[in-house]
C-alpha cells in the first residue's frame, strides 16, 4: 500500500507541476478532456494524450 500511496503522491506531484505551466486557455480545456475522462470507458487514451501534448 504505501508503494501505491508514494506513486499517487509522485503522479499528483506531476500533475500540479503540468498546471503549474498551463495558461487559463490551455488550463479549462485539459479540465474539460478530464471532465470527458471521468464520464469516459476510455480514460486511458485520453491519458495519453494529454501527455503527449506536454512533453
Amino acid at each position: 500500500m504505501n508503494n501505491n500511496m508514494n506513486k499517487n503522491n509522485m503522479d499528483m506531484a506531476i500533475l500540479m507541476n503540468l498546471l503549474a505551466k498551463m495558461d487559463k486557455n490551455e488550463l479549462e480545456k485539459n479540465l474539460n478532456k478530464v471532465s470527458q475522462m471521468l464520464k469516459s470507458n476510455d480514460a486511458n487514451s485520453i491519458i495519453e494524450e494529454i501527455k503527449k501534448k506536454n512533453k
